[in-house]
């Protein structure tokens, strides 16, 4: 199935979106997570499955001074 990671096609399997930010190898990094436009709480990773279509956008925290 294609889903959109900022902004480039993906081609996944259909899984849980803790299951595919861990194998980016992003999982536990302090980012957000938006798909199809709505906030997902981390509390809900593992509960939300990715399906064909979604548009995901990950950002990642970044501190400094």
């Amino acid at each position: 199935m294609q889903v959109s990671v900022n902004g480039q096609i993906e081609e996944i399997e259909g899984q849980s979106l803790n299951s595919y930010l861990a194998s980016k190898l992003i999982l536990g990094r302090r980012i957000a997570v938006e798909l199809n436009g709505e906030i997902v709480p981390k509390s809900q990773f593992s509960s939300v499955m990715l399906v064909d279509g979604d548009v995901l956008e990950i950002v990642h925290a970044i501190g400094g001074g």
